[in-house]
């Protein structure tokens, strides 16, 4: 769907859920082909199965269905006796169309990776050693409009409660000390005792079907192996499926939400694939199935909120996402200091990329997130901020994974899992030529120690 007939979507959203009818909608939706079974009936079971969730979740899904999905999507209404809406979107879609200066692209902008305390200007002379942390307080990278830079952000994007802790060489033994103390109160930190400490599900889809457009990921394998043998060693009970369609990721994590957890103390999900951004509410990003279908995050998230995965209620569910979460390439801007391993000699970085562009959903945001549950105990790390590519090295992995396991086996045994995190941003901010950035969305409520 093209970035004129997105914005309108959104620009009418409010007026869609509250006027669409959506049950006379499925029959049409199905014989113009815009929707298979299987997507008919998951918006059937969106939210509470209200004719305004299914309305909301309907229109959410329609931007993934092609460049004629709105199109096809009035003309659907015109068959089911919805003039009045049809009427409305094309016409609003004809002046959309002859004013291109209503629907000009936001200008997304790089915000500085650094000690808050320094301008960009200074940036490019302050000397930086990639390999430690930064001294100073570090912010989050955010890569998007201006208006939403870190300040005005919500949920924060790995912004760290307290002050980092520095590497014990640096001589930061009473933070070191707070960390131990942190450990051990259950007031402070998740309590992970139980052995195995929980499941950990490895989705790693490698290759596509034709049909799909999408490029085998070549190297994927080098991850998963990486996942595999680290959550092993954090005991967790790792199970890993490969190459499965959209439907097939939801069955599969279906099936590890309605598991008995009582005995365990956390769940972590993996999923390397292709990806692309999706409209949201609360986690944006989708990956894609074998098929090339795709599954967005925040469905994946809410197989686990309370009502589908009772038995892991108060405790920490964590998904780390290596897959695209759009098609820009960060090209960065000029600091004093990079690292001398960006690339190796035979490195081929390619990106998880599929094309989709996303503007700010500006409507319906109060009506839409009360019908969610509110995330608590959730902490979903993605490989990428939305809208930019996420690197993976044919020869050696993706940049994220390679350095996230890497990370966790020199620091999990004594640091908490954000900063963990972000030890990994610094790390892969600095690698190669394009770009990128990891961060999360960290709805936990407490500090996350791994076992260890």
């Amino acid at each position: 769907m093209d970035e004129a007939d997105r914005r309108l979507l959104r620009q009418s959203r409010l007026r869609l859920v509250g006027e669409l009818q959506v049950a006379a909608l499925w029959d049409a939706l199905l014989n113009r082909e815009l929707f298979t079974p299987d997507m008919i009936e998951d918006i059937q079971r969106a939210g509470s199965g209200s004719r305004r969730d299914q309305a909301r979740q309907l229109i959410t899904d329609l931007e993934t269905r092609g460049s004629q999905a709105l199109p096809l999507f009035i003309s659907c209404l015109e068959d089911t006796g919805q003039e009045t809406l049809a009427s409305f979107l094309r016409t609003s879609r004809q002046a959309a169309k002859q004013d291109p200066e209503a629907i000009r692209p936001l200008n997304l902008k790089p915000v500085v990776l650094g000690p808050v305390s320094l301008k960009p200007k200074e940036l490019r002379g302050a000397e930086q050693d990639p390999s430690r942390p930064s001294q100073g307080k570090l912010a989050p990278v955010v890569l998007g409009p201006e208006e939403l830079w870190p300040a005005k952000l919500s949920p924060e994007v790995l912004r760290p409660e307290a002050p980092r802790p520095v590497d014990i060489g640096s001589g930061g033994f009473s933070e070191i000390r707070a960390q131990d103390r942190a450990k051990g109160n259950a007031d402070l930190a998740y309590v992970l005792n139980a052995d195995p400490c929980g499941h950990c599900l490895i989705i790693n889809n490698v290759n596509f079907c034709h049909e799909s457009g999408l490029r085998t990921r070549t190297g994927s394998s080098i991850d998963c192996e990486r996942m595999q043998q680290r959550f092993h060693l954090l005991h967790f009970v790792v199970e890993v499926k490969c190459n499965l369609t959209a439907k097939q990721m939801v069955q599969a994590l279906v099936e590890l939400a309605r598991r008995d957890h009582s005995a365990l103390d956390c769940c972590v999900v993996v999923i390397l694939s292709h990806g692309c951004q999706a409209s949201h509410l609360q986690f944006p990003g989708a990956v894609y199935g074998m098929d090339g279908y795709p599954v967005s995050v925040e469905r994946i998230v809410n197989i686990f909120n309370g009502t589908g995965c009772p038995s892991l209620g108060g405790k920490p569910k964590l998904f780390f996402i290596q897959a695209c979460g759009g098609e820009q390439k960060d090209q960065g801007f000029e600091v004093a200091s990079t690292s001398p391993e960006d690339r190796t000699p035979d490195s081929d970085p390619e990106p998880d990329a599929t094309p989709f562009q996303e503007g700010p959903v500006t409507v319906d945001q109060p009506d839409a997130v009360s019908s969610l549950p509110t995330p608590s105990d959730i902490l979903v790390s993605y490989s990428t901020f939305p809208g930019f590519v996420s690197w993976r090295d044919t020869k050696s992995g993706s940049w994220y994974i390679e350095t996230l396991d890497s990370i966790f086996e020199q620091w999990a045994h004594c640091e908490d899992l954000q900063t963990l995190l972000l030890r990994v941003a610094n790390a892969v901010s600095v690698k190669g030529v394009y770009k990128q950035i990891p961060g999360c969305f960290n709805f936990l409520r407490k500090k996350l120690f791994f076992k260890t």
